[in-house]
């Protein structure tokens, strides 16, 4: 588990879904003290909304930065489309090779709690859990959700956004018995992190994103 004495104060619960504002679980917590707006949030996470441009993200420089200042280290995972499960599968099993299983754990997730997560969904839930099934398609907020609601572990992730630099989702229960640590690089790609000297030395098979 990773501390570092790092840990920031909770702020706030915020979020937002298309059409409306509401409570959700999902703590959004930045280093500079600032919170993201609930429209910014759902244009992060792929909503394109105006709210947010690509100037506001984070130069990679800044991102080794604040990598640097948590004391944490990337292994890099494959740019396949699957790499939110496989790095989900790495912090969760030591192996991002199980990111089919987790896959199919999350889409489980979703599946049988759909009255928790279909109002987060952007399009109609049937066809969103059928994309969602097939290997390559790209994780989202409501997958991140669901993995900490059927892992019942806190997703840490620290991005590559200039104002909102680290996230925390936690379970819809409030508890938790892990911690997850993610970084995820401008809607694009997410790795998986540790402290400093401890990253273990997987070679990935394939390509992955040079971030």
């Amino acid at each position: 588990m990773i501390n570092n004495g790092m840990s920031c104060p909770r702020l706030a619960w915020s979020s937002c879904r298309l059409g409306g504002c509401e409570e959700v679980p999902y703590i959004l917590v930045a280093s500079t003290g600032c919170l993201i707006s609930g429209e910014s949030m759902a244009s992060w996470w792929g909503y394109k909304l105006d709210t947010l441009k690509i100037g506001e993200m984070c130069q990679s420089s800044e991102s080794s930065m604040r990598l640097t200042t948590y004391g944490l280290a990337e292994l890099r995972i494959e740019g396949d489309g699957n790499c939110q499960f496989r790095a989900l599968a790495d912090q969760l099993y030591h192996n991002p090779d199980y990111h089919k299983y987790v896959r199919k754990q999350i889409v489980k997730q979703l599946k049988h709690n759909q009255k928790l997560y279909e109002g987060y969904v952007p399009m109609e839930y049937k066809p969103y859990l059928k994309m969602m099934k097939r290997s390559g398609e790209w994780g989202d907020h409501v997958t991140l959700q669901a993995a900490a609601d059927r892992f019942e572990a806190k997703v840490c992730l620290l991005t590559s956004f200039k104002n909102t630099c680290y996230v925390e989702i936690l379970p819809k229960s409030g508890n938790f018995s892990r911690e997850v640590w993610l970084s995820f690089w401008s809607e694009v790609h997410y790795n998986s992190l540790y402290e400093v000297g401890d990253v273990p030395t997987r070679v990935p098979r394939k390509k992955y994103w040079l971030f």
